[in-house]
């Protein structure tokens, strides 16, 4: 009898050590398979993505009339493909014609484009070149950077403010420097072109419409 309590003793033993170890196994199996996810999802390689150029829903076409920021209105004489550091890049070409220049211009960029005014914001910038110039007391220097910002602007109704203001042939101003006939001549012809592409009539009737707004066609008829 006590070798038969003593065998079933040594075999319940037996079980609970194995047991242990089944349990201490699957513990250890348990933080393997921890660590190996850790560390694969830590050597995973980074995937970088490629920097693709900015770009821009292409919105102008082929003999669009357009007004660039910096020199006014132009037209597309065609839209292109070019390879630069193998990233092929489409751009527009536009004619200036009042500055007899050709502009390439990348389609990404297209914040510095904008389309012809339309009729009604034509006849507010009438509205404005009719109404009576701002007198600035401020140095003449840093009124005429501010009317140069406005010219480059590439906004219409701040280009007719400058027309308006450096309009010689008024009762306020009599008189011109050089410097001032340059600029108003710059802003002038510019609006002038802008004029001509929207209202599609002849360069001297737009000069009518505009020297009328400014009260200049009776200042030179009383010359004649």
């Amino acid at each position: 009898m006590a070798k038969k309590k003593k065998a079933k003793k040594v075999k319940i033993q037996k079980k609970a050590k194995i047991s242990k170890i089944k349990i201490k196994a699957k513990s250890e199996l348990k933080v393997l398979n921890k660590k190996t996810t850790n560390l694969s999802s830590d050597e995973k390689p980074e995937i970088k993505k490629i920097k693709k150029q900015p770009n821009e829903k292409r919105v102008y076409n082929i003999k669009d009339y357009v007004v660039y920021a910096k020199h006014g209105v132009g037209k597309i004489t065609a839209i292109e493909k070019a390879t630069i550091g193998e990233i092929e890049i489409q751009f527009y070409k536009i004619f200036v014609e009042k500055e007899k220049l050709t502009l390439t211009v990348p389609i990404n960029q297209q914040s510095k484009l904008r389309h012809i005014s339309s009729i009604n914001q034509i006849n507010k910038c009438v509205s404005i070149l009719k109404t009576k110039p701002k007198i600035k007391r401020t140095m003449w220097s840093r009124r005429a950077q501010e009317y140069d910002q406005k010219i480059n602007s590439g906004k219409i109704y701040e280009l007719a403010e400058v027309v308006k203001d450096l309009n010689k042939n008024t009762d306020i101003i009599a008189d011109q420097s050089y410097s001032e006939r340059q600029l108003f001549e710059k802003a002038y012809e510019r609006l002038k072109s802008e004029f001509e592409a929207v209202l599609k009539v002849s360069p001297e009737d737009v000069q009518k419409k505009m020297d009328k707004a400014l009260g200049r066609t009776a200042s030179l008829e009383s010359t004649e």
